[in-house]
């Protein structure tokens, strides 16, 4: 086994503290500077407004200087009142001066103070706005896809669950790296920042009502540590774990994976099948990459196909799952097709088509 250092990443990951959030995907928003230039112009139109409401009604104030209220006055006055200071040598003095005052000059000094605290106001806004939006997310996801590491694994993995017409809506990527959550959020995904080991952060990931967990991150221990831990959350949950080194794929397995991809080996066996035939590593390749060219399709059979081999169904049949075996197709064991079976095949590539949701992992 190549596990270097297992017990010290065990306790490191039960001792570590990790700052867990739950990031949803980023709406476009306007930048910091355009939004504090718009809150100075409409502070700025209220000041205007309520300076030339005051000169034009000025035979209705007094002035304990001079009697007299000219256009400097007139803007003195506006900015005292709306700020709220209220020094008292201006003061409206006619019945038609107060009315104005209590009418219009008041729900300008509101607004006027709405503006200048609308930064507060508008943190307090989008904490309360960000916290409604997590919650209706937590309350409405269900059978949604989880995939620890966002780098280059994990990307082409969603990517091909994309293409059979899963939504972004429905993935949740889990990375202890904010930089890369920023990224995930960017591109419309729901993001966990946080070390996938720890079951908090799988909790937050709303691991346990998930349908597909999908593991690829970096280090083989740490795939090992993660694939435990989301088993023991979800134990109906279908769990795809990536491994670097063979010999370490019985261990995922163990652990709880369903199925276990050797990055390595894989990359290997194709790049050699393309050196005897490139034009078979293209086919390959093809395959393996859902939404272009050729697919590979997993259906169930139909009551049409009931009783007939698997070569003579409309489709390219090449391989029949029957209970927990898949089969070659001229096994002699699926020599008719039942109900019950599932059949793999390869069809032309036909995004979000009906048949897409059949491309999913048994139970």
């Amino acid at each position: 086994m190549k596990l270097p250092g297992h017990d010290a990443i065990a306790r490191k990951a039960e001792e570590q503290l990790v700052t867990t959030r739950v990031k949803l995907p980023r709406r476009v928003v306007e930048k910091p500077l355009r939004q504090v230039a718009k809150r100075l112009l409409m502070a700025g139109a209220v000041l205007l407004a309520t300076a030339f409401l005051v000169y034009f009604g000025r035979d209705g104030y007094g002035d304990n200087s001079d009697h007299h209220v000219d256009m400097l006055d007139a803007f003195y006055y506006a900015t005292v009142t709306l700020s709220t200071t209220g020094y008292g040598d201006i003061v409206p003095v006619s019945d038609g001066a107060r009315l104005i005052n209590i009418l219009v000059v008041t729900p300008l000094r509101v607004i006027f103070l709405i503006i200048l605290v609308g930064t507060t106001l508008e943190v307090l806004t989008e904490r309360t706005r960000e916290e409604w939006r997590l919650n209706r997310w937590r309350s409405n996801l269900r059978d949604h896809t989880v995939v620890v590491g966002f780098g280059t694994k994990g990307r082409s993995a969603i990517q091909t669950v994309l293409a059979t017409g899963l939504s972004k809506e429905q993935v949740v990527v889990v990375d202890p790296s904010g930089k890369v959550i920023e990224v995930a959020t960017a591109e419309g995904f729901v993001g966990v920042i946080g070390d996938a080991t720890r079951s908090d952060v799988l909790v937050r990931a709303e691991v346990s009502k998930a349908r597909q967990i999908i593991i690829a991150t970096q280090r083989d221990d740490t795939a090992v540590l993660v694939a435990l831990t989301a088993r023991q959350l979800n134990r109906t949950a279908h769990i795809v774990a990536a491994v670097r080194e063979e010999e370490n794929a019985p261990l995922l397995r163990q652990s709880g994976a369903d199925a276990v991809i050797t990055s390595a080996s894989a990359a290997g066996r194709l790049l050699g099948l393309s050196v005897l035939s490139p034009s078979a590593g293209m086919v390959l390749e093809d395959l393996i990459q859902q939404g272009t060219g050729l697919d590979l399709v997993e259906r169930p059979v139909i009551k049409a196909e009931v009783g007939l081999r698997a070569r003579d169904t409309s489709d390219l049949v090449v391989s029949v799952i029957r209970g927990h075996r898949v089969l070659g197709y001229d096994d002699p064991a699926v020599e008719k097709l039942q109900l019950t079976d599932r059949l793999i095949t390869i069809v032309r590539a036909t995004p979000n088509s009906p048949m897409a949701p059949h491309i999913r992992p048994l139970p």
